[in-house]
C-alpha cells in the first residue's frame, strides 16, 4: 500500500475518531461509513440506519443523492468534496435535477438530518432540495452554479442553515418557503434558523415565502438582483412574524431581466411584500442601486396581487448609499409600518429616516 493512500486513511480515521466526536454509550452502536472516490454515496446512505453518519471522502462524486433516513449526518470533508451531475440522467437520485434530496412525506416528517462540510454544484434544479423535514441542519456547504436554487426547502419546520454559501445560483441561493407548487397561507417555520451565511452573485440572495415564525441573522448577501425577499400574498394566515437582523446587505446591483412573476431586478436591499408583523433591524444596508420599481436600501410594497405590508417595524438599521433611496415604502396604504431610529439619508416618501 502506497504510503500517501496509508496517510490518507489514517486522515479519514482521525476525522471519525476525533472530527465526528466519540459516540456516547447509549449511540455506540451508530456506525460510520466512509465513501472515497470512485465509490457511490447513495449506496453508503442506503446502507446506513438512523443515527448513522456517511463521510465522504475529497473527491468528485459524479451523482445525485437522496437522504430519507432519520438523524444521518451527510458531511464532506470540506469544499473539495464535490457532488455534481451525473453522465446520464437514469443515474439521477433525486427529481427535478436536484443535487442533494433530504425528503420525509406529508403524512411524515424526516428528522434530525444533517447535511455538511461539501459542496453542490451544476445541477439543473437545486444544490440542496429539502421537503417535509423536521429539524434540519445544512452547514459548511457550498453551492454554486446551479440552475434554480442553492439551497431550498419547503414543508418542513425547525431547519437550521448555518455558515453556508450559495453562489451564482439561477433563483435564490437560500430559498424557504411554505410549499413550491400549491397557493396556501403561510405556514410556521417552528423557529427555523438562517445565520452566518455568504450569498453572493444570485438572482436573489434569500427569498422568505410564505413563512411565520424565522430568524435570519448575520448574514452577507452581496452581489445579487436582490439581498432578501421577504414574500406573501392574500392568502391566510399572512407571511411574517419573523426577524430579519443584524445582516450586511450591500452592493446587490446585478441587473435581472423581467420575468412572468416579477418585474425586472436590480439593486436591492430588503422587500417586504404583502408582510405583517416583520421586524428589520440592526442591518447595515449599503450601496444598493438601480432603476428597477423595487430598487431601494429596503423597500416594503405591495405583495403583486395588492395585498397591503402591515405593522412591520423597520427600526435601527444603518442605511448608506443606497438609490434611488435608502428607505422606500410604495404600500402607503398599508397599516402600523413603522420607520424609527434608522440612520440614512434620503426616503421615499420624504421624512422616513
Amino acid at each position: 500500500m502506497k504510503k500517501s493512500h496509508i496517510a490518507y486513511m489514517a486522515c479519514i480515521a482521525a476525522l471519525i475518531g476525533v472530527g465526528l466526536g466519540a459516540a456516547p454509550p447509549a449511540v455506540a452502536d451508530h456506525r460510520t461509513h466512509v465513501v472515497f472516490p470512485g465509490e457511490s454515496i447513495q449506496k453508503a446512505v442506503d446502507a446506513a440506519a438512523a443515527g448513522d453518519h456517511v463521510l465522504v471522502a475529497s473527491g468528485t462524486y459524479r451523482e445525485s443523492v437522496r437522504v430519507s433516513t432519520p438523524r444521518l449526518t451527510l458531511r464532506g470533508m470540506g469544499p473539495r468534496t464535490v457532488i455534481a451531475p451525473a453522465a446520464t440522467k437514469a443515474a439521477d437520485g433525486c427529481a427535478d435535477g436536484n443535487g442533494i434530496c433530504v425528503l420525509g412525506t406529508k403524512d411524515r416528517k424526516v428528522e434530525g438530518v444533517t447535511v455538511a462540510e461539501l459542496t453542490v454544484t451544476g445541477f439543473t434544479g437545486s444544490g440542496v432540495f429539502a421537503a417535509d423535514t423536521d429539524r434540519l441542519t445544512v452547514r459548511h456547504v457550498t453551492a454554486e452554479k446551479n440552475g434554480v436554487w442553492g439551497i431550498a426547502q419547503e414543508r418542513s419546520v425547525r431547519g437550521a442553515f448555518r455558515k453556508n454559501t450559495a453562489r451564482a445560483n439561477g433563483d435564490a441561493g437560500l430559498f424557504l418557503a411554505n410549499t413550491v407548487k400549491a397557493e396556501q397561507g403561510a405556514t410556521d417555520s417552528g423557529g427555523t434558523v438562517v445565520a452566518h451565511n455568504h450569498l453572493e452573485g444570485n438572482r436573489i440572495g434569500l427569498t422568505v415565502r410564505r413563512l411565520r415564525n424565522l430568524t435570519v441573522a448575520d448574514n452577507h448577501l452581496t452581489g445579487n438582483c436582490v439581498g432578501a425577499f421577504v414574500v406573501g400574498d392574500e392568502n391566510m394566515p399572512r407571511a411574517g412574524a419573523l426577524t430579519v437582523r443584524d445582516n450586511l446587505i450591500d452592493r446587490n446591483n446585478k441587473s435581472c431581466p423581467k420575468t412572468a412573476r416579477l418585474d425586472a431586478l436590480q439593486g436591492t436591499g430588503i422587500v417586504l411584500t404583502g408582510a405583517e408583523d416583520t421586524l428589520v433591524t440592526r442591518n447595515q444596508i449599503r450601496e444598493n442601486v438601480g432603476a428597477s420599481p423595487l430598487s431601494g436600501g429596503i423597500v416594503v410594497w405591495k405583495s403583486f396581487v395588492g395585498t397591503t405590508s402591515e405593522r412591520n417595524r423597520i427600526t435601527d438599521n444603518v442605511l448608506e448609499g443606497n438609490a434611488p433611496a435608502d428607505i422606500v415604502n410604495t404600500d402607503t396604504a398599508g397599516k402600523g409600518n413603522t420607520f424609527t431610529g434608522n440612520t440614512c439619508r434620503a426616503s421615499k416618501p420624504a421624512g422616513l429616516c
